[in-house]
Formats: structure tokens, sequence, C-alpha cells
């Protein structure tokens, strides 16, 4: 199955799961009226919502490029994580809205025997979708996948933590807990949405992801052939799990057209066995210089002009030069 068409499956079950999950901290809420679940499930009314817009983003990012879209529609997912991420934002405020409320108007708590199975049941069931979610979205490098499932396991671990303040409730009936644990979660509900739009903002901005660029660096050194004399001017950018890649890719300058050719497909192989087959790959072949001898590992070069006399390991400040490499530059 196409990675873009597995995400959409995936992110349908979870839209689904997020509604009866919704539905029954709603119950939970209607039988105990604990303040600490109604901010639960004011929480999975974003799930809902939000499940619902990464749904439709993962069908915009199925869709084939076209004349307006030149490199396809992957930028929807990182929208639909920022949306997703203020709707988490807005969440938090909700509760602190709610606990504020609360505080003026006093409700009593009942049947938290039957409320507690309740919740318990939905924070077990939220792990293991969001930590199915996340596994897929983080081998199809879909965003929109990966903060779904991130917002699944927040959603089980706050409520694990309202679980575990109403257990205290109900066996010492301090009733004011409730509201002390309502404006805890609040805050870590704002902070982990914080957390989304940042790097929703970051994929929109093209931000580098100077985590995956070391990875890339690290293996161009690695698997580094004879003929690949310099790597200059590397872009790196993500397009939902779509990577377009593009770079100046010197070689000896007396190869023929083919020659060259299958030097860039050996990279193209190359880096598509360590990132998966989502890449899309623009190189620009340049010829070697005199001033490239003194770095160039090839040995049997017929035409070398200076002896070798170092070599140049590729990091992160001088790939992304867009200077041709020489000893004793750092650009």
């Amino acid at each position: 199955m196409q990675p873009t068409r597995q995400n959409f499956r995936v992110q349908l079950w979870i839209s689904v799961l997020s509604v009866v999950l919704f539905l029954t901290k709603i119950i939970a809420y209607q039988f105990t009226h604990s303040l600490a679940i109604l901010t639960d499930a004011l929480e999975s009314i974003v799930n809902v919502i939000a499940g619902f817009i990464g749904l439709f983003s993962l069908y915009i990012v199925t869709k084939p490029r076209d004349l307006d879209h030149p490199y396809g529609h992957g930028k929807a997912e990182f929208v639909s994580a920022a949306v997703e991420g203020g709707l988490i934002v807005a969440a938090g405020i909700m509760i602190i809205y709610e606990t504020i409320l609360n505080f003026l108007q006093e409700s009593p708590i009942e049947k938290l025997d039957t409320g507690l199975l309740l919740v318990g049941a939905t924070a077990i069931i939220n792990y293991v979708a969001g930590t199915v979610c996340r596994k897929v979205g983080n081998r199809n490098g879909s965003l929109a996948l990966q903060a779904s499932g991130k917002h699944l396991q927040i959603d089980t671990y706050t409520t694990l933590c309202i679980v575990a303040g109403l257990l205290i409730i109900y066996f010492t009936h301090i009733y004011w807990l409730d509201k002390v644990i309502a404006l805890a979660m609040s805050i870590v509900v704002i902070y982990n949405g914080y957390t989304i739009i940042r790097s929703s903002l970051a994929g929109i901005m093209d931000e580098a992801d100077i985590e995956l660029l070391n990875r890339f660096i690290n293996l161009l050194n690695d698997k580094r052939r004879e003929n690949w004399v310099d790597v200059h001017n590397l872009r790196v950018i993500k397009y939902g799990s779509l990577l377009h890649i593009d770079c100046h890719f010197t070689l000896p300058w007396y190869l023929n057209i083919n020659e060259a050719h299958l030097e860039i497909d050996a990279l193209a192989a190359l880096i598509r066995n360590q990132f998966g087959d989502a890449i899309e790959l623009f190189v620009h072949t340049d010829g070697c210089m005199n001033f490239s001898c003194p770095i160039c590992i090839k040995t049997d070069c017929p035409v070398r002009q200076h002896p070798f006399q170092e070599r140049l390991e590729w990091t992160l400040e001088n790939i992304i030069s867009n200077q041709k490499h020489q000893l004793g530059s750092k650009a």
C-alpha cells in the first residue's frame, strides 16, 4: 500500500475512534459531574475536530502534483498540524475557563467508581491508538499522523493523571482536588499544543531539519565513492512525507554523460535505501577543477594536477555552502 493511502486509512480510523472516546467521556461526566473529567472531555472535542482536519489534509496529500502545485500537496500536513496545535491550546484555555466557573458555582461529585472505569478504558485505547499512529507516521514521514499520535498519547497521560487524582478524591473525599487537577492539566495541554504549532510552523517556513541533515551528511561521508569529488549547496526540504533534496555534485570533469548519470543513480539509491522511496532528488553536476585535486580521493585519476593531501569531511557548515570546496577553506 502507498504511504499516503496508508496514512489516510489510519487517520480515518483515528477520527472515528475519537468520536467514540469523546462520547464515552461525556457519559462519564454525566455520571460523576467531575470537573476533571469534563476537562478531559473538552480536550476530546479537540481530538474529534483535529482528527477530521488531519483526515482532510491527508486526503489533499494523496492528490497528485498539478500545474498549481508542482511540488505536490504535502504542505497541507503542516497546516493541519498547526490547526491541531491551535485547537489543543484552545482546549487548555477552555479548561481554565470551566474551572473558574466551577469555583463560582459548586457542583457535587457523584458515582466516581463508574466514571473511573469509563475514563480509564479511554486512556488505554487512546495510548494504543496513539502508538500505532506515531509508528506509521514516523515510518511514512507524515507530520499529520505524528501530530495526531502525539495528541492521543498526551490525552492518555492527562487522562491517567486525572484518574489518579480521582482515585485520591474517591478514597479521601477531598473534593477541591478536582479543581486543582483541572488547572494543572490545562497548563500541560497548552504547552503541548505550543510544541505542535512550533514544529508545524517550522515545516511551513522550510526551517532546516538539523537532525535530518546530519543523518544525510553522515551517510554521504560513510558511503562516499571515489568519483564523488565534492558535494555542496545541499538543500533538504520536507513536503509532508516527501523529501525534496537538491545539491551540487562535483565529479571528474572527463566523465561522459552516461558515466556521470551512473554516479547520480548510485547517490539516489543510497539515499532511498536510507530514507525511503518518498524522495525527489535534483542534482546539478559540476566538473572538478585543479584546486579539487588535493581533496580528491580518486587513486587512479589520469589527469591529476596536484597530489592528494587530505580527505575533506563534509559537515553541516561546509556542505550547505554554494562554493566548491578546496583545502584550507571552510566554504
